[in-house]
This record gives structure tokens, C-alpha cells and sequence, in this order.
């Protein structure tokens, strides 16, 4: 829910480093996996008991991800660099949890309910812009994207608040992931009413 309002914020400076690296030969792909690389090792790092490490790794996970789309927009977003974006966003946000599990066993079903959840958001973000851009949907609530990004209350600033206090607070992780994962829930009907709103024929 917050993503958008961040937006008139982050994008300058972001914007100004991607002009940046562009102009030096840095591509947004090659960000985005450097990010995913990062993201997965955090994970690592938080299953092996590194919490601190594994904090630094994320933060530096959703720099590179707001870099890549900053690059992008320098050279030109392709469909390719739009699906892997959002294929190495999702895999990062899944591992996290999966961390927390691995790292206690108190951790693993509130880590598989809150994946699952996560599952859940993802198909409803997908289905939804698959079936927007069908219909030639625009929106530019969320900056300049390869395809059509549908708002919802559980969006990727929130979550990364939420990986952050599971780092500084670990023995709160299974009322964190529970908590989140009922706001992924709501999020899904949400968007469902959207999409019963916008695609009624």
C-alpha cells in the first residue's frame, strides 16, 4: 500500500545512480541477479543463524531491485528484464521465510503459511495484470513497468518492514508471519473485488 506513495521519493536519487551505471555499461539484468544472488545469501545467512549478515544482505537485495528498474529505465524496459524482476523478487521473498524455518523448528509453519500466502498474492498480482494488459490497462501508479502493477495492501515495502522486524526480533517471527500472512490474505480478496470491478464484461 505504500509502494506508490514511496515512489515521488526514491525514484529521483535511484534514477540518478541508474543514469550512472547505465552510462558505464551496467545492465539492468545483470543487477537483477546480482540482487538475487545477494537476497538468496541473506536467506542463507539468516538459516545458519547469521541474522545481522543476513539483514545487510537483504537490505542490499531491494537496492540492486530498485537499481535495475532505475537502469531500465535509462536503456529501455524489455518484456525479458520484466519477467526476470519479478521472477527474482519472488524467489527472494519465498526464501526468506524458508530461512526462518530451516533456522528453528518453532519457525516452520508459520514460515509454510506465510509462503503460502505469499503464492497465493503472487497469482492474484500475476493474474491480474496478465488479464489488464489484455485489455491494454494502463497504470503509472508504480513507475514505468513491463507490465500492468495492480495495488494491493501487502506490496513490497511492507514486506521488506516486515523481513526487517523478523531480523531484529526473531522470537516474533511466527506472530510476524502469521500477521502478514493474514494481510497477503486480504490483499487477495481485495485485488479479487478489483478484478470483479474492472474485467466484469
Amino acid at each position: 500500500m505504500f509502494d506508490a506513495k514511496l515512489r515521488p521519493l526514491i525514484d529521483p536519487p535511484l534514477n540518478a545512480v541508474g543514469r550512472t551505471l547505465a552510462g558505464v555499461g551496467v545492465t539492468a539484468n545483470g543487477l537483477t541477479f546480482t540482487g538475487l544472488a545477494l537476497g538468496l545469501g541473506g536467506a542463507a545467512a539468516i538459516a545458519f543463524g547469521h541474522l545481522g549478515g543476513g539483514l545487510a544482505l537483504i537490505i542490499a537485495n531491494r537496492l540492486l531491485d530498485g537499481l535495475d528498474g532505475a537502469v531500465a529505465r535509462v536503456r529501455g524496459p524489455t518484456d525479458l528484464g520484466g519477467y526476470f524482476d519479478i521472477l527474482a523478487d519472488f524467489a527472494f521473498y519465498v526464501s526468506i521465510p524458508l530461512a526462518f524455518g530451516i533456522l528453528s523448528p518453532a519457525n516452520t509453519l508459520p514460515a509454510l503459511v506465510l509462503v503460502a500466502s505469499f503464492v497465493l498474492t503472487g497469482v492474484s498480482f500475476l493474474a491480474f495484470a496478465v488479464i489488464a494488459g489484455k485489455r491494454g490497462a494502463e497504470t503509472a501508479a508504480h513507475g514505468r513497468k513491463s507490465f500492468f502493477y495492480s495495488t494491493g495492501l501487502a506490496e513490497g515495502a511492507e514486506t521488506i518492514l516486515v523481513f526487517i522486524a523478523m531480523c531484529l526480533a526473531p522470537a516474533w517471527f511466527g506472530a510476524i508471519a502469521y500477521a502478514y500472512a493474514a494481510l497477503c490474505v486480504l490483499t487477495v480478496f481485495q485485488r479479487s473485488a478489483m478484478a470483479a470491478a474492472a474485467f466484469r464484461d
